[in-house]
């Protein structure tokens, strides 16, 4: 069975109280059960991981590099800067979507650069919680 590794870096623990007017009112227990719901109806797997250190979610992207076959990675602020992440990304070989729940590119200036954005499959930015569901099912369908 095909096994989808779902990242979440930093803050987004917050989700449902960290500016629920930008991110919505749903905690990431809340995500979590909405992915797993759809990864059943699409006969996936998924793990999630959430950090807010860098250098686990390396760590744990490292480690999933032969038991995964597709990431969704929500970087949080390492979007717009982390040059180890990138690098860890091109190194592990798999399809990866990009995932934000608000656009990133109607926000501060700042934000709209991802240094990943190039090197992933694609990425989904401002279509909320939905975002993740769409990149499950785009992953799912990878042979």
């Amino acid at each position: 069975m095909k096994r989808i590794l779902i990242v979440n870096g930093p803050n987004l623990n917050l989700l449902g109280s960290r500016e629920p007017e930008i991110y919505g009112s749903a905690n990431l227990d809340d995500l979590e059960k909405l992915i797993t719901e759809r990864a059943q109806a699409l006969g996936v797997e998924v793990d999630f991981f959430q950090s807010n250190s860098e250098g686990e979610i390396i760590d744990k992207i490292q480690s999933c590099s032969k038991q995964c076959q597709g990431i969704i990675i929500n970087p949080g602020g390492l979007t717009h800067y982390s040059v180890s992440l990138r690098d860890t990304l091109l190194a592990i070989e798999l399809p990866v979507i990009e995932v934000h729940i608000s656009n990133i590119y109607a926000r501060e200036e700042f934000r709209a650069k991802s240094v990943i954005a190039d090197i992933v499959m694609g990425q989904i930015s401002g279509l909320g919680l939905d975002g993740y569901l769409f990149a499950l099912e785009r992953l799912s369908l990878i042979k």
